[in-house]
């Protein structure tokens, strides 16, 4: 069966978005076929496969990482399905959106879009291992967990070809971990390894996490804005006085075809 897709991205981490309204045509989308979409030699290529639903008058965002596994939060998945639903579905902002971690509402700024990502959750400091290198690095949900380490240089990274070690006690379902250096005032540089995808361009929930420990560890004042630059652009984090994180950056749709994958 042969049936449409959208491509696109946000700051260069990519999607396959798949129209599905009323959840007829892909039903319980398999992880087999999220893979074989996802291929960057074989299939699509993506970080991960945004699904587009209605349920209850409103949409909700279905998104599968790159190996089929569920995943709570996309942050720059969700501004590439609201860019979706305003140019394909008559959409409008302010846009109310549904995901796995509650309801997102995403305006518009500018060329740009604003997520209201929802209030973070700080843990304690935990550790991940980069071979046999240990870095310090603090537990910050967005829906979805993270562990942020502050480095010297990112290429403390390594290659990210295979997951960081960390407390599997900590983190039972898997971890994003971001290596974080110091660009300036309110201003820092990211990689990213995301579970369930391996090092990607952009991680729109890891910057989120990363403006947080960074603003922590600043001390900085309620509504500062942070630029977190990551490899495939930069976004604008604010940490509110209500406790909200705001996330701006890009979305852009590239393709759109049919697919029998």
């Amino acid at each position: 069966m042969s049936y449409r897709f959208l491509k696109g991205h946000g700051t260069e981490n990519d999607f396959v978005l798949l129209p599905d309204p009323d959840g007829s045509i892909h039903g319980d989308l398999s992880a087999d076929r999220v893979r074989a979409l996802c291929d960057r030699r074989a299939g699509l290529g993506a970080d991960g496969v945004l699904r587009a639903l209605q349920r209850d008058g409103r949409w909700f965002m279905d998104y599968r990482n790159a190996d089929g596994s569920l995943s709570e939060m996309c942050g720059n998945g969700i501004r590439v399905f609201a860019r979706y639903l305003l140019d394909h579905e008559g959409a409008s902002t302010p846009l109310e959106v549904d995901t796995r971690d509650g309801v997102k509402t995403i305006t518009r700024a500018g060329h740009d879009f604003t997520v209201d990502m929802g209030s973070p959750v700080v843990h304690d400091k935990t550790a991940i291992r980069v071979g046999t290198v240990g870095h310090e690095a603090l537990h910050v949900s967005m829906g979805n967990p993270h562990a942020v380490t502050f480095v010297g240089s990112l290429d403390e990274a390594g290659s990210l070809v295979e997951a960081p070690g960390f407390d599997a006690a900590a983190y039972p379902d898997g971890v994003n971990v971001e290596f974080v250096v110091r660009r300036g005032a309110h201003h820092v540089a990211m990689r990213v390894h995301e579970r369930g995808s391996g090092e990607t361009r952009s991680c729109g929930t890891g910057a989120c996490a990363v403006m947080v420990a960074a603003a922590l560890a600043d001390d900085a004042p309620r509504g500062t804005t942070y630029r977190v630059d990551l490899p495939g652009g930069s976004l604008d984090i604010t940490w509110t006085d209500d406790d909200r994180i705001l996330m701006t950056g890009p979305a852009v749709l590239v393709a759109s075809g049919t697919t029998d994958l």
